[in-house]
């Protein structure tokens, strides 16, 4: 009798453990392999209703559309108002005035950057509104910019306008926001999985708990907001298409040879994110942060060594002046790199130190960009810093279109 029990309670053991095994092999762990993946950025719920919402970012790169054009408005450019629209208010469109949003929070304020770090923050936003004045001085002082002259200079049949050392403050501005806002909220605060996990995120996200009167996650709606800080304005269907700011030179670096699989990782590296994300599949998702953050980039390494050149090209011109749109957008992309995260580090791929030594090496010359004897070696010692940090060569940066 006592074998019969023993047999018994062998067969109960085996039973439970059989069960459970069975268990387990009915929710296995979901992998790519398990659900679709969708070939464009579109994500629907069981109603076919969108999922997908990054109109904050939409409503902040048009305020960083108007303050640009407004830079070099001969009639209208105001220091003052251009404070205020960086702060969210005094554009034209009231819109935008009562939208609740602006650039000047949202830069240089990144969950693994920024958090804490007040000194740089308001640093780097003041760098930002002196442009202001830079670029009002600039425009309004109605002579030809000469060394320690803020002016005017006819590219073409384009006014520039050019601070005294020879930088143009509408393209610091321009490129420099597309890092420390722009590229800082992608990679450092979105994409951030300090962010994107934090408090009951996976839970709710994993049981699709949606937010109240909305039709997406936490965790969705932070992948979206990244999204749409690189494609929010674009619009695929004009012709010919427009891109804007980083969609636009993922698209410039990805024409050349060199470089044409940028554009196609990170689009398909965001598609696939957000399906991963719809999934509770966090290990894909997680792949593709860093596939995001490695091609990311490469684009201001690039489009910085490009321009370096461009400007070395033209530096014999003009006494400089032809050189200096370029070696401003330079100066802006030089400015990003603080803002990278090399995903395996989790820091810059060139330090707040680094990027402030190659930018005051630009303007180390006597009257900055005006020093052209000076400017001849350091351009070129810059873009090999640059390009050999990121394991590619000056000569395969420079054949990107422009």
């Amino acid at each position: 009798m006592k074998k019969i029990h023993i047999f018994l309670g062998s067969l109960a053991m085996a039973s439970i453990l059989f069960s459970s095994c069975k268990k387990d092999e009915v929710t296995p762990t979901p992998t790519p392999d398990s659900y679709a993946i969708p070939s464009s950025y579109e994500f629907k719920n069981a109603s076919a209703v969108s999922t997908v919402d990054f109109s904050g970012q939409k409503t902040r790169l048009v305020m960083l559309d108007q303050i640009s054009a407004l830079m070099t408005d001969t009639s209208l450019v105001s220091e003052a108002t251009l404070l205020k629209m960086f702060d969210g208010t005094g554009f034209t469109d009231e819109a935008l005035n009562i939208s609740g949003k602006k650039l000047s929070d949202k830069t240089a304020s990144s969950t693994d950057y920024f958090s804490g770090i007040n000194a740089e923050q308001t640093s780097i936003r003041d760098v930002f509104r002196a442009q202001f004045k830079l670029a009002e001085l600039a425009v309004k002082s109605k002579v030809e910019a000469s060394a320690g002259v803020a002016g005017k200079y006819l590219d073409g049949s384009k006014y520039r306008f050019f601070s005294e050392n020879g930088l143009e403050p509408q393209q610091v501005f321009a490129k420099g926001m597309m890092g420390a806002c722009l590229l800082d909220q992608v990679v450092n605060n979105y994409l951030s999985k300090t962010k994107l996990d934090a408090a009951s995120n996976v839970a709710n996200n994993t049981n699709k708990v949606v937010e109240t009167d909305k039709t997406y996650t936490t965790m969705e709606h932070a992948w979206d907001e990244a999204y749409g800080y690189i494609y929010g304005n674009d619009n695929v269907t004009a012709n010919p298409a427009v891109y804007k700011y980083w969609s636009s030179y993922i698209n410039q670096v990805n024409a050349d040879p060199d470089f044409n699989t940028v554009k196609d990782a990170i689009y398909k590296a965001f598609i696939k994110g957000r399906a991963a994300i719809s999934n509770a599949d966090y290990s894909t998702r997680d792949a593709q942060i860093d596939i995001i953050k490695t091609e990311l980039a490469k684009v201001p390494a690039v489009r910085a060594v490009f321009y370096l050149n461009e400007g070395k090209t033209k530096l014999g011109t003009a006494n400089g002046k032809a050189a200096f749109h370029a070696l401003s957008e330079a100066y802006g992309f030089i400015w990003c790199l603080r803002f990278t995260q090399n995903p395996t580090t989790k820091a810059p791929y060139f330090s707040k130190e680094e990027v402030d030594g190659m930018l005051a090496d630009l303007l180390k010359g006597t009257n900055g960009l005006y020093d052209v004897d000076y400017l001849n070696t350091a351009l070129e010692a810059i873009a090999t810093k640059i390009a050999t940090r990121f394991g590619f060569t000056v000569a395969q940066a420079i054949d990107a279109t422009k």
